[in-house]
């Protein structure tokens, strides 16, 4: 009996399970007819990088070598279905494998990983060209950060493998973004109530287990939870990663009502050293003169509601940002703020924030 149980995992190309290791080992033929199941979910645990370069259809993502790789993986597998697990050649996998049959997962794992996959022939695909403009930086020991422009004032950053989202909002205009294929937030940040920043549908497709809500007063009491910062508060988020709350508000009579001093934030996120301002609704207030050594800064531009471009260039000249991305600028012409700051050695990046 034991040998024909055993002559039947052959033919499924499935090695015996061990009770050690806790999942199952399947070769290209194996793992190829476990995936054709729809209680299979395929998981990709090589760098994003690598994913980018040729991928199983349908797979998710998520770096086995990055910090929180299980609390990540919680949140986004479904514990009712198996995980097909890959890697380059097995032995991520493997690892990855051990570490989710732990949290009771059932696994299975590609021997051989997907170069033995493309030697067998089988197909692959690529990702499709970034739908949105993308800008990296590197920090002070090496980590790189990177910013989607995603529309208007929402902003996909990822850092060290974390997910940073700000002001996330899922139709604006002709212009939908579709959260559900991004990763969950660790960081979501939403700087005031208005609908362009503040959109519950975004947030809760956004939300996982581990994911932190950072807001203002108005903001939390709305949706019932949230971490509160007002104006001047700062938090410790990481050992490399810290955010403080920037006033954000009117100055121009006529205006006063639609950012009032004190309601609203802005913030300074600070990663690896790397200073990001993130100004949210405001005009050209004095509080921007205290801002020290900004790398980067995300600007609004349009009036009634935040900056004309003369306000944003005196704002930039205030504190000096390496580099400056106008931002919610709706329909403000920001075409000629490079040139207007140009002399005060500002590098304006102009991306498509409308």
């Amino acid at each position: 009996m034991k040998s024909i149980v055993t002559s039947l995992l052959t033919l499924l190309g499935l090695a015996t399970a061990c009770s050690q290791q806790g999942y199952e080992n399947a070769d290209v033929n194996g793992f190829a007819t476990r995936i054709a199941s729809p209680d299979v979910v395929v998981l990709d645990v090589r760098t994003a990088e690598e994913f980018d370069e040729g991928h199983l259809q349908d797979a998710l993502n998520i770096d086995v070598k990055q910090e929180g790789f299980v609390e990540k993986a919680k949140s986004a597998l479904p514990a009712d279905k198996t995980i097909a697990v890959y890697c380059r050649s097995g032995r991520r996998s493997a690892n990855a494998a051990a570490m989710l049959s732990k949290e009771g997962f059932k696994v299975v794992n590609l021997e051989g990983g997907i170069t033995a996959w493309k030697e067998a022939g089988m197909p692959l695909e690529t990702m499709a060209e970034e739908p949105y403009e993308v800008d990296s930086f590197t920090t002070q020991n090496g980590k790189t950060v990177t910013f989607h422009a995603l529309v208007h004032s929402s902003i996909r950053i990822e850092f060290d493998g974390k997910e940073i989202e700000i002001d996330p909002v899922t139709k604006l205009g002709d212009k939908t973004i579709d959260y559900a294929a991004m990763p969950k937030a660790d960081y979501l940040f939403v700087t005031h109530e208005h609908h362009d920043h503040f959109d519950t549908t975004a947030i809760k497709t956004l939300t996982g287990e581990s994911t932190q809500l950072i807001t203002n007063q108005r903001c939390a009491e709305m949706l019932g939870y949230g971490t509160v910062m007002a104006n001047g508060d700062i938090l410790q988020l990481a050992d490399d990663f810290t955010v403080e709350a920037i006033p954000a508000y009117n100055t121009t009579e006529g205006h006063l009502q639609f950012h009032p001093k004190g309601r609203d934030n802005g913030f300074v996120i600070t990663l690896d050293g790397l200073k990001v301002y993130i100004a949210g609704d405001t005009e050209d207030i004095p509080e921007m003169a205290n801002l020290n050594d900004i790398d980067i800064a995300f600007l609004p531009c349009n009036q009634p509601y935040t900056m004309t471009v003369e306000q944003l260039a005196n704002a930039a000249r205030m504190f000096k940002p390496k580099v400056l991305f106008p931002y919610h600028s709706g329909q403000t012409d920001v075409s000629g703020i490079p040139s207007l700051l140009e002399a005060d050695g500002i590098e304006v990046r102009i991306r498509h924030y409308e």
